[in-house]
Order: structure tokens, then C-alpha cells, then sequence
């Protein structure tokens, strides 16, 4: 491994939490990565991921309507490459529940630790963000918040409908967690009646105990399916990122699993490296090979969009997908699994993480 680094004591926090205590993400060491020659956080990137820096009329304007309606973005809290181009468009990802995560994802840049507070009054505000705004698309996406009975879809469901009240007409796309497989959480988010429900798969099957250990391979990808078992008609999406160690035919069985719950959109873009702290950098992966995986996807798979570059993020270009795409039908896959499966966040309240392996998929006749 190229570079490995020393945690911080109060672990990775950007610019400043106040909505709950940060905890470490642990090592940024993964199994993965043994013998493999990592890129150096300090190696200059390929010339395709350069961007401008951020600073027009529509980002400042934004930026400032965040802070007084002390709102949270996605699109800061991660670092997203996109930020200027979306932000200078008029459209922002909203993330919901804070901006301290329950759970420590080794390639995430929001922070993670156990939030002090629930905001019931957040729905009211990011609607009224989204009609100053006069946004026809919006996404909204949240931390996990694991210390909750119902994950925080509440919250995600008076979201929705706020903003459905308020601005008709806009779209809603949400960026769910997968509320630790809990299929009751997840309706009450479908019966709020999203123009998109959203739920990242982020990796391959070998390296997510590594990079996402509080969550389930297998979880992530049902809980999509059960969504079109619930509403037939709602598009669903998921998101993978690319860079971490992957091989090629690991990320094709991934987009195969995808399309057993009938996934309908999925993105692709490539790893960046939030901090030292955070799992480094395997490989740059090339525009080319992005479009070839956009064809396998779409042509050979049967998704019916695949978004895919070394910049796309999840809420990329959203709104001509939601305008866009028809939603497929139910697939194999309906019903959630791995719900029972404990992951670190689920069993300790002091949230350390726990070395676990992967169950593997699924047997025959749990679908």
C-alpha cells in the first residue's frame, strides 16, 4: 500500500459538526488493498478530473440560503466534483436528519459519530428551500441515523409531502439509507409517493464488508426489489463507485444482481479520496472504460439508464431522468433479505466497528 495513515482522536470531521459527538472512521487500511500499489493521496489526478472551482452568482446564492435555513447539503458534506456546475444550474441535493452519520463507511465523506438531535421541523424548511428555488426536480438524501426506531423515514416521508404540497410539480427523488432492512420504514417512504426512490449499492460483493461495514450487500440490492413489490410503477435507482480495488467481473455481477430486483437506473463514477483517513485510491478509471460499462449496462443488462463517468455522482442529471426513464416492473428479487443480519452500528451504541465477513448471496427459494 502506497500510504496508510494515523487516525485523528475525534476522527474525520469536515469543516465542523454541531448535530452530533464524531467518533473515528477506523483504519483506512482494507483487505483488498494487500499487495496492491495504491494511488498517493498526493499523486496529481488524471486531466478528466479536473474542475473548476465553485464561486458563481447561483452557488454563492445557494450557499447562503443553506446556511440560514441551517440546512444541509449532500453535495458539501461529500465533497461532490459536481458542486459548482449543479449549484450555478439552480439545483442542490438537500441531505436531511444532520450531517453526523451512525455509520462509518470507509470511502464516505460525511462524518461519522452518534447525533445528539432530530430536527421535526426540517421537511417544513427544505420545502420552503426547494419553492425559493423554484426547483422542478429535487433529491434528498440523508445520513444514516441507526439510534432510531424507524431510521428516519418519518421524516423522508414529510419531506416528501411538503414539498409535493408546496411546489406542485416538482419531482422528488430520495437517496434513502436501507433503515437496517426494516420493510415497514421503507413503505411508509413508498406510500409518500417519491418520483424516484434511490438506495446506493456503492461496491462489489468482495470489498463491502471492507468499505461498508454497517451495511449488507445483499440488503442494499432487495431492499430495492421490494420497492417495485410495493409500487410496480416507482423507478427505482442505485449507484456504484468505482476505484476502490474492484475487478471487471466483479462489477458486472454486481449491475447482474442490480437487474434481479429490476433496478432501473444506476450510475457509475469514480472513487475519490475524501482525507487520509479514508480508504485510498486503487486505480483511475478511464472515461473510456465508463462508457464501455454504460453499453454492458444498458444494452447487454437491460437497465433502463445507465449514468456513467468518472464525475457522475447520484443525483447527477437527475432531473432528466425522472423526466426521462420508465420504471420496469418487479423482478426476481421482492423480498428484503439479510434483515436479520447485524452489522456494528445495529448492535453497539458506541458504534466501533467490527471485522465481518459476507454471508453470500442469496440460497434458492429466499427471493
Amino acid at each position: 500500500m502506497s500510504d496508510t495513515a494515523t487516525e485523528a482522536p475525534r476522527g474525520y470531521a469536515p469543516d465542523g459538526k454541531d448535530t452530533g459527538v464524531v467518533k473515528p472512521k477506523g483504519t483506512s487500511r482494507i483487505r483488498a488493498h494487500d499487495g496492491l500499489d495504491t494511488v498517493d493521496i498526493r499523486s496529481r489526478k488524471p486531466e478528466w478530473l479536473k474542475v473548476r472551482s465553485p464561486g458563481g452568482h447561483n452557488y454563492l446564492r445557494l450557499k447562503k440560503m443553506m446556511r440560514t435555513g441551517s440546512l444541509h447539503t449532500v453535495c458539501e458534506e461529500a465533497g461532490c466534483p459536481n458542486m459548482g456546475e449543479c449549484w450555478e444550474a439552480g439545483t442542490a441535493t438537500f441531505m436531511i436528519l444532520g450531517d453526523v452519520c451512525t455509520r462509518a463507511c470507509k470511502y464516505c465523506g460525511v462524518a461519522h459519530g452518534m447525533p445528539t438531535e432530530l430536527d421535526v421541523d426540517e421537511p417544513r424548511r427544505v420545502a420552503q428551500s426547494v419553492a425559493e428555488l423554484a426547483l422542478e426536480h429535487v433529491v434528498i438524501t440523508s445520513v444514516n441515523r441507526d439510534e432510531l426506531p424507524d431510521g428516519g423515514a418519518g421524516i423522508y416521508a414529510e419531506t416528501i409531502r411538503r414539498i409535493h404540497d408546496l411546489v406542485p410539480g416538482c419531482s422528488v427523488e430520495v437517496l434513502i439509507p436501507d433503515f437496517k432492512g426494516d420493510e415497514d420504514a421503507l413503505r411508509v417512504v413508498v406510500d409518500a409517493a417519491p418520483e424516484i426512490l434511490g438506495h446506493n449499492l456503492e461496491t462489489v460483493e468482495r470489498l463491502h464488508p471492507d468499505v461498508r461495514p454497517g451495511g449488507r450487500y445483499w440488503r442494499s440490492i432487495s431492499f430495492l426489489g421490494a420497492v417495485k413489490r410495493m409500487d410496480p410503477g416507482m423507478l427505482t435507482k442505485t449507484g456504484i463507485i468505482l476505484g476502490m480495488g474492484e475487478e471487471a467481473d466483479e462489477i458486472r455481477q454486481a449491475m447482474t444482481d442490480l437487474r434481479e430486483a429490476s433496478v432501473d437506473i444506476l450510475t457509475l463514477g469514480q472513487y475519490l479520496r475524501p482525507s487520509p483517513l479514508h480508504v485510498p485510491v486503487a486505480r483511475w478509471v478511464t472515461p473510456a472504460e465508463f462508457a464501455e460499462w454504460k453499453r454492458v449496462g444498458e444494452d447487454e443488462l437491460g437497465f433502463r439508464h445507465v449514468e456513467a463517468g468518472p464525475l457522475v455522482r447520484s443525483s447527477y442529471h437527475a432531473k432528466e431522468q425522472a423526466r426521462e426513464v420508465e420504471a420496469g416492473g418487479p423482478g426476481a428479487i421482492t423480498r428484503v433479505m439479510e434483515a436479520d443480519l447485524a452489522a456494528p452500528a445495529e448492535v453497539r451504541l458506541d458504534l466501533v466497528q467490527l471485522e465481518m465477513g459476507s454471508p453470500g448471496g442469496p440460497a434458492a427459494g429466499e427471493r
